[in-house]
């Protein structure tokens, strides 16, 4: 193998790599690999730092992998007395628990987020890597704890209540993105969830706008609501649910109606377009300055942990697909909702592209 081709997989292994370090390894000068670089820049094969190959655009998840906690009681909940309960710890995250669902879709898919240098953020690592997502890049911290979310569930598998210690994602600052900028512009597709900083999230935005790479936000809580900006130009797709869209909206949306012109006014302020999930009601999502609505389907539920994330996982397999259909795209998001909530794991094991082979675009105002 020549030394071009040792210093192409070197940079394919890790894309992040310096100069320096490729010298290192292949035993060259500096100016030996600059010169390579420059010829597989030449040639299309890399786009630049941080040497983004162009075979290999991936969607790209930013936000949050964590532990997953869940405590399901095995009667009725009776509040203010202890319950009898099973426990179980899964991995997690919404930015995560997006990416794996990528994976399984059969996507090129990559998670930047912050674990700590402890034994959750080891085990987190390897899951990702294991299940086929890039996790090049990531920040691994000494002396922070890796992130953890509890739910307690009741008997029919309905969360009741849940617990966030994510304190550890303010380290992916707009410092920590812009490092990335390379590998963000270029992606096919950039998915980032609201347990980002608010000012990490304004970098995105700015960045969409600036460079074109589509940007979908995914919303996590209505108190995080408060990191979303005000201005959303450059976003080509916010989802949320009906909870957090009230938060945004700073007043209760009793009907459709009302619902549409919140979505609006999220359109005037820079969203090309918004889909509000609202559990075992459906969907909502805007096509041009109307709101139209698609029926969740009927379902024995096991579990409703990760169901919503893998509804945005398979509408933004859709859209990096190139299939820009709203419809289509939510269509098989409440299919791939349906197998998760059906299923005990957070990331169900069933889920792959062939799922949609029979999705349906059927829509009712």
């Amino acid at each position: 193998m020549s030394k071009k081709e040792q210093l192409y997989q070197l940079i394919r292994s890790n894309p992040f790599i310096s100069q320096q370090e490729m010298a290192d390894a292949l035993g060259l000068s500096r100016s030996a690999v600059a010169g390579h670089v420059a010829s597989l820049i030449r040639e299309r094969r890399l786009m630049g730092r941080a040497y983004v190959l162009t075979e290999e655009r991936t969607v790209l998840c930013i936000g949050a992998a964590n532990l997953d906690r869940k405590l399901r009681t095995l009667q009725p909940l009776r509040m203010g007395t202890s319950n009898p309960a099973g426990a179980e710890e899964t991995y997690g995250g919404v930015a995560r628990n997006i990416a794996e669902n990528l994976a399984r879709l059969g996507s090129t898919c990559a998670l930047l987020t912050a674990v700590g240098d402890d034994a959750a953020g080891h085990a987190l690592l390897g899951h990702a890597q294991a299940s086929g997502i890039d996790t090049t890049g990531t920040l691994t911290l000494a002396g922070a704890a890796t992130g953890t979310y509890t739910a307690v569930l009741d008997a029919g598998g309905e969360m009741v209540v849940a617990l966030a210690d994510m304190a550890i994602c303010e380290q992916l600052t707009p410092e920590y993105l812009a490092g990335r900028q390379q590998r963000r512009h270029g992606a096919a597709l950039v998915v980032a969830d609201l347990n980002l900083p608010h000012d990490s999230v304004a970098l995105l935005l700015a960045d969409a706008a600036r460079e074109a790479t589509p940007l979908v936000l995914v919303a996590v809580s209505q108190p995080k609501m408060a990191r979303l900006p005000r201005s959303l130009a450059g976003l080509r797709l916010l989802i949320l649910n009906h909870g957090e869209l009230e938060t945004r909206a700073g007043r209760a949306l009793p009907n459709q109606a009302a619902i549409r012109d919140a979505c609006r006014a999220l359109q005037a302020e820079g969203a090309q377009d918004v889909i509000v999930t609202a559990g075992a009601a459906g969907v909502h999502h805007t096509a041009g300055d109307e709101l139209h609505w698609l029926p969740a389907h009927e379902v024995s539920v096991v579990d409703v942990t990760g169901a919503g994330d893998a509804f945005s996982a398979a509408v933004c397999w859709s859209l990096a697909q190139g299939d820009t259909d709203l419809a289509h795209a939510c269509a098989r998001g409440l299919q791939a909702a349906a197998l998760t909530l059906q299923s005990p794991h957070t990331v169900s094991p069933e889920l792959t592209a062939g799922l949609f082979g029979q999705a349906s675009s059927t829509e009712q105002e």
